[in-house]
């Protein structure tokens, strides 16, 4: 039975959940064996802990830093350490490598795809490498030793012009979409879940996505929520906290306050987002590649809050320029945006019509079989 060995890295939840989707896929459709593993974490767990909370912290309180550490990293000092270091790191993952012995590996993050290119071009291993990109723009970390890349997976066309630009093999690169979780495909009774969330059938529904992994900005945060409250009064808004205490505390204290729980539900956690979108009219979130691409699947028009600089930006600028969202940036008075996207119905519907022309629903799938091929 042939194995395949899945790596990612915990900067993010995109690439863990773009892994899984994967694994998962392969799991039920073929005779293989799979495993997940976090190749920082496997090299060095204090290493892993100390940069994902970092990245964490710098993503959080001080995200134009991170726009720099971000935009630097692509050339100069900082591409070449984070190369360096990769370089160096390489050596341990080649034991985990001879050990496991796959037939093939996928990587969703930039290092990984780094470390296994290395050890291929030292001739330490000979394994077959798929590299997932999970963003809607391209950076070149992804693409250091591409040589040795048997696969490119990228969401757009503009990516994949961007790899061949730089270089890519043209028959490596394959517009596929960002992996998604099949549950995003399935055929809800949405009776069960207006009920299931007490919302009136006969109203829409506003998913508005406000912790994140970060709870970013909660001061704007709380300001935009409490505009759709006051500019969509015959909307129902669904408010999800996240684990972020201080959010839910400050959007319960917002609907008190303007008297709406009849119209404004809050959750912190939940796992039933693919079901809360399936009954959307539109999301407000900010633009992560995964979110990004669950609400594009779901035909959900974008309101884009609080995108972290460097990757999300470039997100939120893909998604403007494709007229499938709407950016509420910092200097933006949000009534504003808001009162001028609703007061044109025709805007919604087109971008509603856009999202299915960038979605990719068989991303899953498509890149799975791209695996099996290679294997054969």
């Amino acid at each position: 039975m042939k194995k395949i060995l899945i790596f990612y890295a915990a900067y993010g939840g995109g690439h863990f959940s773009a892994a899984k989707s994967i694994k998962k896929y392969l799991d039920d459709n073929f005779e293989v064996t799979t495993e997940i593993i976090d190749c920082i974490e496997y090299i060095n767990k204090v290493l892993n802990k100390l940069t994902t909370g970092a990245y964490k912290e710098m993503a959080k309180n001080f995200p134009n830093l991170w726009g720099k550490v971000y935009s630097n990293s692509q050339k100069g000092i900082l591409g070449h350490v984070s190369t360096r270091t990769n370089k160096i790191m390489a050596i341990k993952l080649k034991n985990l490598i001879i050990e496991k012995n796959p037939d093939i590996i996928i990587s969703t993050h930039p290092f990984s795809s780094q470390m296994v290119s290395y050890l291929k071009k030292k001739g330490k291993i000979s394994t077959k490498l798929v590299t997932i990109l999970t963003d809607f723009a391209p950076h070149e970390q992804w693409l250091i030793g591409h040589e040795y890349t048997e696969c490119f997976c990228v969401s757009n066309d503009n990516m994949q012009n961007y790899l061949i630009k730089y270089g890519v093999d043209s028959s490596k690169v394959h517009v596929t979409g960002i992996p998604l979780s099949d549950k995003f495909f399935q055929n809800f009774n949405e009776d069960e879940i207006y009920a299931e969330f007490s919302l009136d059938k006969n109203k829409p529904v506003i998913l508005f996505f406000g912790g994140g992994e970060f709870g970013l900005g909660e001061k704007r945060t709380v300001q935009i929520l409490e505009a759709l409250i006051n500019n969509l009064t015959t909307c129902q808004i669904i408010s999800i906290s996240g684990r972020n205490k201080k959010m839910n505390n400050a959007f319960h204290m917002l609907v008190n306050k303007l008297d709406c729980n009849d119209r404004v539900k809050i959750l912190e956690y939940t796992n039933k987002v693919p079901e809360l979108m399936s009954i959307s009219n539109l999301v407000v979130t900010k633009p992560g590649g995964l979110t990004t691409s669950e609400s594009l699947a779901s035909e959900l028009p974008m309101l884009i809050i609080n995108p972290i600089p460097g990757q999300e930006e470039e997100n939120a600028e893909f998604l403007v320029a494709h007229n499938v969202g709407v950016w509420i940036k910092k200097s933006d008075d949000p009534n504003k945006v808001i009162q001028d996207l609703f007061k044109n119905k025709d805007k919604i519907l087109e971008m509603k019509k856009n999202t299915s022309l960038l979605s990719k629903k068989n991303s899953t799938k498509d890149i799975c079989n791209l695996i099996m091929n290679l294997l054969q």
